[in-house]
């Protein structure tokens, strides 16, 4: 376990540079955690009265004696049996990238997974290297009982999302194909479920889910609707309404977000656009487009969508159900490029003919404008008294930035590592530890200490 030492000297924190924020763009800020102490480790630096401990790292031998996967990435925490907590993690990783892969240096351990237990095998020289690991941790004696490969062949697993009927699905965020130096077609979710056992999940795409930059979903546990982000800088929100709800593998009708009204909106507000400024704080009715051809051999899913009618969103990235509502990221968009949140509220009647009278809304909910509040926001939590936690993925100093239930923002915590992005943030299922990814060089961290919702 880890706590923080000593004050950082000469480090911009959220508490001092209060001034010139709030003069540059009046924005609130909490400061109710106190300013991050440098950590002598140099891994996770820390408000006083934080602690960390390191979960998983690149390169160990698993339970599965296979090794753990580099390039950690978005994550769930689920409840397991007898107090345990699973979590499950992506690994954004390509078919080249031997050093991060679970089957070790040049992939001699490929042979101890059967052939069929992977989406793609790279005909045996070139295998998918993504997919996702899971981890059984005891919160009480805070040690890691066990962690498996459990989804194999797979590329670029990105983010994701947790399901209300027990399982993960994870977001490939490529479109490569068969005739590119891989066995199988990429672009597609896959779902693996809670399991205390090691096993690996079946490697099912879930196609009609749509083909494309996948980066993330989230599931309203009312209707049973899955909403997906398109990592694109002209990218579209979807929907995937399933014939037989919490079966997504039975397949279903996958839609786009549209803003009713106005065909076509751009919602990205960058300033060299012509169109106009989509507000803040402005709540508009939604109707959705049904989508063709699903598949995508060509990945125009967006081109046709927006064509239609659907709105364009900046690098759709997290998105989290919570506070009876979606919140999703777009990265880069907003004025100076450094991240909006939107909301949707879902109709009473969602994915029924009978929305018409009552239809979902959307909200551009926050767009700070300023690099010094949040830079280039990834995934997201939404905290147990209905804040948010953001994962950062700019291009030096990367922070979890916090924004409180009545608005206000803060920063939990910053990578000292290095310049590599924050992912997977999400909580305990009582709230009482936060996790995280540090993508490189490649950890699972669990942070403890006086959280405001505890």
């Amino acid at each position: 376990m880890k706590s923080a030492g000593v004050i950082s000297a000469g480090f911009l924190t959220m508490q001092t540079a209060v001034g010139a924020l709030e003069s540059a763009e009046a924005l609130p800020i909490s400061t109710a955690y106190g300013p991050l102490i440098e950590d002598p480790a140099r891994i996770l630096d820390l408000p006083r009265g934080f602690n960390y401990q390191v979960l998983s790292r690149v390169g160990r031998e698993m339970s599965d004696h296979l090794v753990t996967p580099g390039n950690h990435d978005g994550m769930a925490a689920f409840a397991g049996p007898r107090g345990r907590i699973v979590l499950i993690c992506n690994h954004e990783s390509n078919s080249d990238q031997h050093l991060a892969s679970p089957f070790g240096i040049h992939n001699r351990l490929l042979g101890k997974v059967k052939k069929d237990r992977l989406y793609d095998y790279g005909f045996g020289e070139t295998p998918a290297l993504g997919g996702t690991t899971t981890l059984i941790y005891n919160p009480k004696s805070r040690k890691v009982e066990r962690e498996y490969l459990s989804l194999a062949g797979t590329c670029r697993n990105c983010a994701g999302g947790a399901t209300p009927w027990n399982s993960w699905v994870t977001c490939e965020e490529t479109v490569i194909r068969a005739d590119e130096g891989v066995e199988k077609d990429h672009g597609y979710n896959f779902e693996v479920p809670v399991s205390s056992r090691i096993r690996l999940a079946d490697p099912i795409p879930l196609t009609e889910m749509g083909r494309f930059n996948h980066e993330a979903i989230a599931v309203d546990p009312v209707s049973g609707v899955v909403y997906e982000t398109e990592d694109r800088g002209d990218g579209l929100i979807y929907r995937y309404i399933p014939n037989v709800p919490g079966k997504l593998a039975k397949g279903g009708k996958l839609q786009a977000l549209a803003i009713k009204g106005w065909s076509s909106c751009d919602t990205r507000n960058w300033k060299d656009l012509t169109t106009d400024e989509f507000p803040l704080g402005k709540s508009f009715d939604v109707e959705w487009i049904d989508l063709d051809n699903v598949d995508s051999p060509d990945d125009d899913l967006r081109y046709r969508g927006f064509k239609a009618g659907a709105a364009r969103f900046a690098r759709g990235e997290g998105i989290y159900f919570g506070n009876e509502r979606i919140y999703w990221v777009c990265t880069n968009g907003g004025k100076i490029l450094k991240g909006q949140i939107f909301t949707y509220v879902p109709s009473p009647y969602e994915g029924t003919e009978q929305e018409k009278d009552a239809p979902g809304t959307i909200e551009l909910y926050l767009e700070p404008n300023n690099s010094e509040i949040v830079e280039m926001c990834d995934n997201l939590d939404v905290t147990p008294d209905g804040g948010l936690l953001l994962c950062e993925d700019g291009k030096e100093d990367n922070f979890l930035v916090g924004v409180t239930p009545d608005s206000k923002w803060f920063k939990l915590a910053r990578n000292a590592t290095g310049p590599s992005e924050f992912a997977g943030v999400c909580h305990s299922p009582d709230g009482k530890i936060v996790f995280a990814n540090l993508q490189k060089p490649g950890l699972t961290v669990a942070i403890t200490g006086p959280f405001q919702w505890v």
